[in-house]
């Protein structure tokens, strides 16, 4: 059971942004992918979420071929995206939003979600009634994840959950998210904050100019000295 990226090659504006890139994310585990700023991350996870269609290449999910399957199509297939910046609206309370991320689901359902996300992260229950753009950071983040969690997903990817966050409040995020993994969800992360991915991650792999440049699995990634040349350019501390 995984998810699966083949050789996926995709361009923006007739440049080539990805180059054969294949990964493959087992359920239950937490993966990553490195990159700095313009490796080709945020185009791979709107691939696999199906909001940017590849020139080549597939997407699997547990050996079901997802290619030319529309973004909402993917979702209830299993696959969610929780997007770079969130993508909340303001105006909307806590509530509002997770019902949205359950629209799909009969009412019996979606509680039954509901109370489920609400274990996973007890400060959405507090301010259900609060709307979204008065939370903090770290609580915003927790809303667009949690609206991911109620369309039940196998697998969830995030781009850059830790964009603007302070560095506790973003370990705080990661360490329900390794509970959630160990619940069975394949969770892949997106991420600048190579230390803190690293750091909940049973799987790595390092994007360069849209190539796949290093692919690790094992524990205790966050002192694999592999990083330090392919991308952390710096001693662990």
């Amino acid at each position: 059971m995984s998810l699966r990226a083949r050789e996926l090659t995709a361009a923006h504006g007739g440049v080539e942004v990805l180059h054969g890139v294949s990964l493959e994310l087992e359920a239950g585990t937490i993966g990553c992918v490195l990159g700095a700023n313009g490796a080709g991350k945020t185009t791979l996870a709107r691939c696999l979420a199906g909001l940017h269609l590849p020139h080549a290449g597939s997407v699997l999910l547990d050996e079901a071929c997802l290619d030319g399957l529309a973004a909402h199509r993917r979702v209830r297939a299993g696959l969610s995206l929780v997007p770079e910046n969130r993508c909340l609206f303001g105006s909307l309370t806590v509530a509002e939003h997770l019902a949205i991320g359950a629209r799909a689901a009969s009412p019996t359902e979606a509680a039954r979600r509901q109370a489920q996300v609400h274990e996973l992260f007890p400060v959405l229950s507090e301010r259900a009634r609060q709307r979204v753009d008065t939370l903090s950071g770290g609580q915003q983040q927790m809303v667009a994840v949690a609206r991911a969690l109620m369309g039940d997903p196998r697998y969830l990817v995030l781009d850059e959950p830790g964009l603007g966050l302070a560095p506790s409040i973003l370990a705080g995020v990661l360490e329900r998210l390794r509970s959630l993994a160990r619940e069975g969800t394949g969770i892949l992360l997106i991420e600048q904050n190579a230390r803190a991915a690293l750091r909940v991650s049973t799987s790595a792999w390092v994007l360069q100019r849209g190539h796949l440049t290093l692919a690790v699995e094992g524990s205790n990634l966050e002192n694999d000295p592999r990083f330090e040349d392919a991308y952390l350019g710096e001693p662990t501390q």
